[in-house]
């Protein structure tokens, strides 16, 4: 972390925190990261969640615009991020589902706002459907649900799948992949080249990226997508190259009661990219 500059990655780095979460899924409690910001109000708290091979530190540009006007989390989700990794030898929706469930138990305690980008976003959905009494309302940051997940869980065997995960560690692939996922691609900076890979070093990544991508992750998900019953915040860059411009507008057909909101001159990382922008249009969404 010493190699972060930028000073929202700087102020969220050092803001992370760690408890350790019962979960019926170990013996043990799980140690799970987060960053809390904002002071309880009674009001429902935001609680963000971030993409695949990921972690918080998406969040780095939005959470301290929107903290002073909520309590506003950043967790993140079991086997991703800097969350433990060797406590849960199989890793699932379910098992992510259940291990946020117990985390929203013991830290959060009351109705939420929940935020998902990308994979992260299918995650809330899911979450959502299955806990409805702990979701009040729901953002979705260019969402999975119904894009397909990872083509490559079908070569997940040894010694292909080792090779695959060494494939995604690559720094030069990763940054493929981030000047793929921005619009403007000259903030793919070494800061940001940093908070995407920081992960990489926690015990375990590898195997936990394995289990996840052998799941088949959210591709159950798209047929539940219109039985959610929040209202639903969709934001969409506007020049998404990843998962494309399309479901957005299968977003707001199918959610029943959802408003969509279009970023402009962002692409996959709408929240990196135009973080003034998102969060203005959040903190217009979060009233009842």
């Amino acid at each position: 972390m010493a190699q972060l500059t930028e000073p929202s990655s700087v102020q969220m780095a050092q803001g992370i925190q760690q408890a350790a979460i019962a979960t019926p899924l170990a013996d043990a409690p799980i140690p799970s990261t987060y960053v809390c910001g904002g002071t309880e109000d009674g009001q429902a708290p935001v609680v963000m969640i971030h993409g695949f091979d990921s972690s918080l530190l998406e969040f780095r540009r939005l959470w301290p615009l929107l903290s002073p006007h909520r309590q506003t989390w950043a967790v993140d989700l079991l086997g991703f991020g800097f969350c433990d990794r060797t406590l849960v030898p199989f890793l699932t929706p379910g098992a992510i589902k259940l291990h946020l469930y117990s985390f929203w138990q013991q830290q959060i305690q009351r109705p939420m706002v929940l935020v998902g980008a990308s994979m992260g976003g299918a995650a809330a959905i899911d979450f959502a459907l299955t806990y409805p009494d702990a979701v009040e309302k729901l953002v979705l940051l260019d969402s999975a649900g119904f894009a397909a997940g990872p083509a490559m869980g079908r070569i997940m065997v040894p010694p292909l799948d080792k090779w695959a995960t060494a494939f995604l560690r690559n720094p030069r692939v990763r940054r493929r992949i981030s000047l793929q996922a921005y619009c403007d691609r000259s903030l793919v900076t070494p800061d940001a080249e940093c908070c995407a890979s920081l992960h990489l070093g926690c015990d375990r990544w590898q195997e936990g990226l394995i289990t996840f991508t052998k799941s088949n992750g959210y591709n159950f998900l798209s047929r539940k997508i219109d039985q959610v019953s929040q209202p639903t915040l969709v934001l969409w860059g506007a020049q998404d190259k990843i998962l494309g411009t399309k479901d957005a507008d299968r977003f707001a057909k199918t959610l029943p009661n959802n408003q969509l909101v279009w970023v402009p001159n962002s692409g996959h990382v709408p929240h990196l990219e135009q973080p003034e922008l998102v969060a203005e249009a959040m903190v217009q969404f979060l009233p009842n």
